[in-house]
């Protein structure tokens, strides 16, 4: 006997930051508006709005760019805290629901309903109070996708944007996928999409026809999770604990650091606001490597690691100084951070093996 569908929702607020600024400044809504980094200091756009995109502006585009598309774009700096307040608002209002929540951004979760009373079990009900609560409890619009699966709801959550929302049931996912390009495929990024056309898969239909071990030999181990997706099946669940790997921080300089000692120059303030992180993550006790990131002026990047327990200064110099040996040409960008292991969840789980916590 199969066991019942779940009810995932993933929900999507439409270009966030864009969105907070659109509320706090209605006058910007009528105009292309991006959120970012200065053209004069390599930024780059975080999200834009609606009318920005008509000009082919997306997230990730360098702000220079932007502004060559659209010369009448107004840019503005993120202001992180008044998004994590939008942020945390959200997240209350999905726990109002579920207690399933699995962020992905600060704009971004999955929710799995499966279980809710609310709504009279609806997942469809929820997902349309959820995006009434956040308008009227934040000011921006949301949409969402519900479907009996992550991979799928995250698809529908993007098919009626802005403000819009999309229900695929369990008997219309095959159909529903079937269509789908397979840029759209979860882990499939231009240069994978590329070899699937070229191999004469457009689309995911196209792609059922190959069996798992073609895909496999093509692809690797990625070729299951084509064989899986491409039929709409996904089994992840939704969790709501995810463990931190790593902790880091980095910096792009205009100018080009020109030479070694100058990166050197550089390392206190990396490393008093690498410390600062850690201390916030709680993570001091789960160190196990350090790390060093440089990319350099021709875009070549870099990374050196040792073992180690604890950050140190003289330890990421002696890094910095391997990796800029690497390039030895001016460095665009600079960052230092620690590699995480399980030795602090180990010894928590020991302490309190027998408590409700």
């Amino acid at each position: 006997m199969n066991a019942p569908a779940r009810k995932i929702i993933h929900c999507d607020c439409d270009c966030f930051y864009a969105a907070v600024e659109m509320r706090d400044n209605p006058a910007l809504r009528e105009v292309p508006l991006a959120v970012g980094g200065r053209p004069d200091q390599r930024g780059v756009v975080a999200t834009c709005n609606y009318e920005a995109r008509r000009y082919g502006i997306h997230s990730a585009m360098a702000t220079a760019q932007a502004l060559k598309l659209c010369p009448d774009l107004v840019v503005i700096p993120p202001a992180m805290e008044k998004y994590r307040i939008a942020s945390r608002q959200i997240l209350a209002i999905y726990g109002d629901y579920t207690d399933l929540i699995e962020p992905l951004s600060l704009d971004e979760a999955y929710l799995d309903v499966s279980d809710s009373p609310h709504c009279k079990g609806s997942a469809t009900l929820i997902a349309q109070e959820i995006r009434k609560r956040i308008f009227a409890t934040v000011g921006i619009t949301a949409s969402a996708g519900v479907a009996p699966n992550k991979f799928v709801a995250k698809i529908a959550s993007d098919w009626n944007k802005p403000d819009g929302l999309c229900l695929v049931r369990p008997d219309e996912v095959d159909a529903f996928v079937a269509a789908l390009p397979v840029k759209k495929l979860h882990g499939v990024g231009k240069v994978t999409a590329a070899k699937l056309n070229k191999l004469g898969a457009q689309t995911c239909a196209d792609l059922r026809n190959w069996t798992m071990l073609e895909l496999q030999h093509h692809f690797g181990s990625f070729g299951t999770r084509l064989h899986d997706l491409c039929r709409g099946i996904d089994n992840r669940a939704v969790c709501n604990e995810r463990e931190r790997k790593s902790v880091s921080v980095e910096e792009t300089y205009t100018p080009d650091v020109p030479d070694l000692p100058a990166c050197i120059a550089l390392l206190p303030e990396l490393f008093d606001n690498l410390n600062a992180r850690i201390a916030r993550a709680g993570a001091q006790k789960s160190v196990q490597k350090l790390f060093v990131k440089l990319k350099f002026s021709d875009f070549h990047q870099t990374t050196v690691e040792c073992v180690g327990t604890a950050p140190h200064v003289g330890q990421y110099a002696k890094l910095m100084e391997t990796g800029y040996a690497r390039g030895k040409q001016p460095v665009r960008l600079l960052g230092v951070g620690v590699r995480l292991g399980e030795a602090e969840n180990l010894e928590q789980l020991s302490l309190f093996a027998d408590a409700d916590v």
